[in-house]
């Protein structure tokens, strides 16, 4: 088993300013995760606030620098937490919102009204009622049911509502089916064929600002390539004064796993946009996964330890506070909070009556014992945001650490809240 030198960084995959201190215990954001774990109990998902924002000013920069006119946004299906809404709209990034409920939830955070916009691909009359009422800035129209009942709600005394057409540029790259959006067979968008009629139509409504495309081609991408395709693939659509490339940088979750620079993402598409339609659009991108995955990590106790054909080491957490492993068999590593390194083959898995709850399956612990805090780095993205209550577990709470303080952000369920919605 490997020592780690006191005091020394890890990789990449955690969050930035993490190390293991000179005692052998992992830190997040100055504070000890032992101590974190006694003072909050677990599972809790702990965030480095200075992560948060690091990377919020690495995107700004990276397409600011290339492009004179662009807006960087936070798809917050990610991480929809109002402190994590909060951190962003203080560092300058606008947002999307693929709900109503997002929709809310980014204004309490402190997102104004004319930077967010309204994503979905089947949004309701009560959601697009909510969009105008809240003078939404932007909507994505996403087909042309969603544009009829849009037009029935327009109001002519105000000021033309901003608006995209979602197109679908017939382009994929590599990633979980689960996952993948640009692709003519989808859900999502309309198909490049069925585009310019409904463009016309927008283009005629006197109520409609349309101010251009939308495309997303999936998440969890580590290959660009795709991304210049798929600028490509939209250009023939005509000339607009904005272009949204939606988002898709995908995140290292393990520590044997690279992925492109924020800098390299942002110099393929400003690149193909520049190339294929020119370099006076205005370039808007929605990152999500990448803002907030490795800013988080998910700290357990280990409550039983069971030895067969296999090392099964349970913790008191799992499909209910990260359903990536499940939903999409992700990959993520594992390690004993004040004993890294490996030495025990094993099954990290959850406390949950599915065999199929697995958060990570071939780790290898540090002489696993009950009792342990477990970590497990990049849970950042879609970790709170699909966390349930299946069994009834209570769902964990959101502890911000900075500079060695700890704050609860989101406090932990209890078993009373499961009661809440009884009538």
């Amino acid at each position: 088993m490997s020592v780690p030198t006191p005091h020394s960084e890890l990789s990449h995959v955690w969050p930035i300013g993490s190390e293991i201190d000179g005692a052998g215990r992992l830190r997040i954001g100055g504070c000890d995760a032992i101590e974190l774990a006694r003072e909050f109990g677990t599972p809790a998902y702990i965030v480095a606030e200075d992560d948060l924002r690091a990377r919020a000013q690495a995107f700004v920069a990276a397409f600011s620098s290339r492009n004179a006119d662009c807006e960087l946004l936070f798809a917050s299906k990610a991480f929809p937490c109002t402190a994590v809404y909060r951190v962003l709209a203080e560092e300058g990034i606008g947002c999307d919102v693929a709900s109503g409920g997002e929709l809310v939830s980014a204004l309490r955070g402190g997102f104004a009204p004319e930077r967010l916009v309204l994503h979905g691909n089947a949004k309701s009359e009560a959601e697009l009622a909510l969009a105008l009422r809240e003078h939404v800035g932007t909507i994505v129209v996403d087909g042309a049911d969603e544009l009829e009942r849009l037009e029935r709600q327009l109001d002519g005394g105000k000021a033309p509502q901003r608006v995209f057409l979602r197109v679908t540029p017939n382009v994929r790259g590599e990633t979980h089916d689960g996952i993948s959006t640009g692709q003519a067979d989808s859900k999502f968008g309309v198909e490049l064929a069925d585009a310019p009629a409904l463009l016309d139509r927008m283009r005629g409504n006197d109520r409609l600002d349309l101010r251009g495309v939308h495309m997303h081609i999936g998440s969890q991408l580590r290959d660009l390539t795709p991304f210049r395709r798929a600028v490509e693939a939209v250009a023939g659509l005509g000339a607009f004064p904005e272009i949204d490339l939606g988002g898709g940088l995908g995140v290292a979750y393990t520590s044997d796993m690279d992925v492109p620079s924020i800098d390299d993402y942002a110099a393929a598409k400003v690149g193909a946009v520049h190339e294929h339609l020119g370099s006076d659009v205005r370039i808007i991108d929605e990152p999500g996964r990448a803002l907030v995955a490795n800013s988080c990590v998910t700290l357990y106790t280990v409550e039983t330890i069971k030895r067969n054909v296999s090392t099964w080491v349970a913790v008191d957490g799992g499909m209910s506070d990260n359903m990536r492993p499940m939903l999409y068999g992700a990959r993520y590593e594992a390690h004993v909070a004040d004993r890294f390194g490996g030495g025990t083959p094993c099954h990290v898995v959850g406390k949950h009556c599915e065999s199929s709850d697995v958060i990570v399956r071939d780790a290898e612990l540090a002489d696993p014992r009950v009792g342990d805090v477990v970590v497990t780095p990049v849970t950042g993205a879609y970790g709170f945001s699909m966390a349930n209550n299946y069994n009834g577990i209570p769902r964990p709470p959101v502890v911000f650490c900075r500079d060695g303080d700890a704050r609860v952000v989101v406090r932990r369920e209890t078993h009373d809240d499961l009661f809440a919605r009884d009538v």
